[in-house]
């Protein structure tokens, strides 16, 4: 299983978008994904939840923080000559703890970009470190651009 990094949640002064704004927000973010990422996606159901359940953070030993997504399945990676036959692999994108990390409503679709990607990461096969380092890299270049345009 693959997660979207823990966050602390801290309360936003924003009102919280309704449950289809949200969900166009994370299909925009699909539409937005590499064709030849796109083209490659199969069998997957990805889902919008107001927030993990507690039983899930427990039993992923998570303490404190939060999850902005989660991936259920085997990854592209690790599937074998014989795989097929199976329910389709589940992404789930939190609402709520997404909302509370943001400030704004395009800090809430850039974190809504981020974590489907960070999922998709995951059923390509990436692992959390990998796509980190990925994240990490993303982030100084926009931190650049804004110091050139801004």
């Amino acid at each position: 299983m693959g997660e979207t990094p823990l966050f602390s949640m801290r309360h936003s002064a924003m009102e919280f978008m309704d449950k289809p704004a949200f969900e166009k927000l994370v299909q925009q973010a699909l539409r937005r994904l590499p064709y030849r990422f796109k083209q490659k996606i199969k069998n997957i159901s990805i889902e919008v939840e107001d927030l993990p359940s507690a039983a899930l953070l427990d039993e992923m030993g998570i303490k404190s923080g939060t999850l902005l997504g989660l991936y259920q399945g085997v990854p592209l990676t690790h599937r074998e000559w014989n795989y097929g036959n199976l329910l389709p692999d589940r992404i789930v994108i939190y609402q709520q703890p997404i909302e509370m990390a943001s400030s704004s409503p395009s800090e809430i679709e850039d974190l809504v970009m981020d974590t489907v990607i960070h999922e998709v990461g995951h059923y390509f096969g990436f692992t959390d470190d990998e796509l980190h380092e990925i994240e990490e890299g993303k982030r100084v270049g926009r931190r650049e651009v804004k110091k050139v345009g801004g």
